[in-house]
C-alpha cells in the first residue's frame, strides 16, 4: 500500500497572508469585516463585491459566500439589515429574500452541476444560528457520499478550490431574469 497525499496548493498562499502585510494580502483570502456599527454581517456588506464575497446585490438582500464553507458554493441569503427572525421581515425583504434564493440554488446547480442542494435557516442561537441576529437562508451544494473520513474523523474539511475562485462562478452562473 503506497503513501496517500493530500494537497492544499493555496496553503503557501495562505501562510505568505498571514506573515506578510495585511494590505498585499490576496483577494482570495477572508479578511476581518471593518470595525464600526451593525451586525458582522451589515459591516461586511459595506465591502466591495469581490472583498466581501458578495455573489449578488438586490434591493433589500444579498448573497455572500460563507467564509468558513461545509464545501465550496455555500452561500449565505440574507435581508442587508440586521433582522433576527423571519417575522421582522419587511413585505418586500420576505419577497426578495426568497427570490434571492431561488436564483442562488440555480447557480449554485449551473456552476457545480451537483445532484442536490441544501436550503436551511438556523433561527436563534438553540437552532444553531451563528450569527443569531442576522437571519440568513445557506444554499450549498450535495452530491451522494459528499461526507468522509476528514470531516467525520478529523473534524477537517478539504474544499479544492478558493473562495476567489467560487466567487468568480457562482458570479459567471447567476442567473438574469427578466423584471
Amino acid at each position: 500500500m503506497g503513501l496517500d497525499h493530500l494537497w492544499a496548493g493555496w496553503r503557501s498562499a495562505y501562510i505568505e497572508s498571514v506573515t506578510s502585510d495585511p494590505d498585499t494580502r490576496p483577494d482570495d483570502e477572508v479578511r476581518p469585516p471593518p470595525p464600526g456599527d451593525g451586525s458582522l454581517f451589515e459591516r461586511i456588506l459595506t465591502l466591495p463585491d469581490r472583498e466581501g464575497f458578495v455573489v449578488h446585490r438586490g434591493d433589500a438582500c444579498a448573497a455572500l459566500l460563507n467564509a468558513y464553507p461545509y464545501t465550496n458554493g455555500h452561500v449565505l441569503v440574507m435581508p442587508q439589515r440586521a433582522v433576527g427572525e423571519l417575522h421582522e421581515l419587511t413585505e418586500p425583504e420576505h419577497d426578495e429574500l426568497w427570490r434571492l434564493v431561488r436564483d442562488t440554488v440555480a447557480a449554485v446547480q449551473a456552476a457545480y452541476r451537483c445532484p442536490g442542494v441544501n436550503v436551511g435557516l438556523n433561527l436563534g442561537e438553540a437552532a444553531g444560528a451563528g450569527v443569531p441576529d442576522h437571519l440568513h437562508a445557506h444554499v450549498l451544494p450535495r452530491w451522494p457520499g459528499d461526507t468522509n473520513f476528514m470531516t467525520a474523523v478529523a473534524e477537517t474539511r478539504v474544499l479544492p478550490e478558493s473562495l476567489g475562485t467560487t466567487w468568480q462562478k457562482l458570479r459567471d452562473a447567476w442567473p438574469h431574469r427578466a423584471g
